[in-house]
């Protein structure tokens, strides 16, 4: 249904601003005006998946349990949902790899911007007695690191930014733009590729090898007149393909073999660009064969 991802400085009153957005979210869920649809608000932290604010001491023990956060926003995200992600997210490119997530769920996506100065953060770290404050050296370097989220980028839009001089969060935009945003398409890129069949490659070779030698075989028995031939690969398998009116010579076709073959080899192995399943059986790729002969043989 919906991605909120909350973004600010290490101790600037993010949990706090959760919190309210999340009792917010839910009462308004509860309310006997609202109409839509059964949705259930979950809050995913650094505390829900009892990450000690020491992994952030360490560029090699932040990056796994980032990595963790991570799989947990995936493991939530779904259309009976409203996701808020409580965490620094102080990198612009985690940000971004949340928000293609999101689009891949097809989820309205916004974020929260909780801003208060760096002088409060070092007051509100130095007085926490709960275990979970940072530090000295390490808020110093996180206040440092810290990449604002900006309007003006498609995976920090919308952005409502909140400052610690206010109450409350802005419940009323954030209501609409989980409920009534613009639910973007999955970014072409992180779409799944259409995997070929494990036997694409030998259906290749051999399909493109047996169509040669048949050529051949037909220019042999016709005199090398040219037009629409009949290629009788198999019984029940007879492609056609219309030649030039000329000899054709077999290193003319087994140079042509060679550019198909590595083009669709690359296909096979890489992932094809193709939208929907790419047929890769013995007649399609004989007829394409066929064509790629019929578009690059000389008259």
């Amino acid at each position: 249904m919906a991605f909120i991802t909350i973004s600010g400085y290490p101790c600037s009153g993010k949990t706090r601003r959760a919190e309210q957005l999340r009792a917010h979210l839910e009462s308004r869920l509860r309310d006997p005006s609202y109409q839509g649809p059964q949705l259930k608000v979950v809050v995913v932290s650094d505390d829900s998946l009892n990450l000690s604010r020491d992994v952030y001491n360490d560029g090699r023990a932040e990056k796994p349990a980032r990595g963790a956060l991570f799989t947990a926003v995936q493991r939530q995200m779904g259309q009976d949902t409203i996701l808020i992600v409580d965490s620094m997210n102080y990198i612009k490119g985690f940000r971004y790899q949340m928000y293609c997530a999101a689009r891949e769920h097809k989820l309205r996506v916004c974020t929260v911007f909780v801003v208060a100065t760096h002088e409060q953060c070092r007051e509100w770290n130095a007085s926490r007695t709960d275990g979970r404050a940072y530090a000295p050296e390490t808020l110093e370097n996180l206040l440092l690191r810290y990449e604002e989220p900006s309007s003006m980028v498609r995976w920090d839009s919308p952005l409502f930014t909140v400052t610690w001089m206010d109450e409350d969060v802005p419940i009323d935009e954030i209501w609409k733009a989980v409920t009534e945003g613009n639910v973007k398409p999955p970014n072409a890129g992180t779409q799944a590729v259409p995997k070929a069949p494990t036997d694409a490659l030998r259906t290749l070779e051999h399909t493109t090898t047996t169509m040669v030698a048949a050529i051949m075989a037909e220019q042999s028995a016709s005199g090398g007149l040219g037009g629409p031939i009949t290629l009788a690969l198999s019984a029940t398998f007879k492609p056609r393909v219309n030649l030039p009116p000329r000899n054709i010579t077999l290193s003319e076709l087994q140079r042509l073999k060679r550019q198909f073959v590595t083009v669709h080899k690359k296909a096979i192995t890489l992932g094809t660009t193709e939208k929907g399943a790419v047929d890769w059986s013995e007649e399609s790729i004989a007829d394409k064969f066929a064509m790629y002969i019929e578009g690059n043989l000389k008259p």
